[in-house]
């Protein structure tokens, strides 16, 4: 932990069983961390439930605010928070999906023509599957690929404000992360 000005900050490298121990015990500081490591990933995927950005936002947003309250008694089973994420992900999205069926059929309103009628079960398998084989793929990772990752893709750093805060060259990012998306690319397409 750094301290500055009296307040607590999270370092990067704390591991998600460290910052999921510091959350659950009230650290808003290792929620905030956890948040920024997750919150694209969970966007996409609700994104691909529910169908339209805008409830997609909301979705991710519930996420988050279930994982909170939830985080006390949550026991970590891997490396990784992002499944756990994900199954709350689709209960949130199935929850606003029949809310707005049920909603629709009360009001005889039609809200939105881009929001399905049913949960595609089998679909949500095949996204939990691919988001599990990415997580292995990525885990299966350098130390300092993983970084990359986490920083680039996950956290939204630009080339430069990554290599900065790893200690490397501009072109080390670049290189590493277009090898990474490669090797991402394929794992993407083995599963459709």
């Amino acid at each position: 932990m750094v301290h500055t000005d009296g307040e607590v900050t999270v370092e990067t490298t704390r591991s998600d069983a460290e910052l999921v121990a510091m959350a659950a015990s009230g650290s808003e500081h290792a929620f905030r961390a956890l948040y920024r490591a997750y919150v694209r990933p969970v966007y996409w995927m609700a994104h691909g439930l529910v169908g339209n950005p805008a409830d997609a936002e909301d979705v991710a947003q519930e996420t988050f605010l279930v994982a909170w309250r939830k985080l006390p008694g949550m026991e970590l089973a891997g490396d990784s928070l992002l499944p756990w994420l994900a199954t709350i992900c689709r209960f949130q999205a199935a929850n606003r999906i029949r809310r707005q069926k049920r909603d629709r059929e009360h009001t005889g309103a039609y809200i939105d023509e881009a929001i399905p009628s049913t949960v595609d079960v089998e679909e949500q398998v095949l996204g939990a599957d691919l988001a599990e084989r990415i997580l292995r793929e990525v885990e299966g990772l350098t130390p300092l690929d993983q970084d990359i990752f986490r920083l680039c893709a996950a956290e939204g750093y630009a080339y430069q404000a990554a290599a900065e805060e790893l200690g490397v060259a501009h072109g080390v990012v670049r290189n590493r992360l277009s090898r990474i998306r490669t090797r991402l690319r394929t794992v993407v397409k083995e599963s459709t």
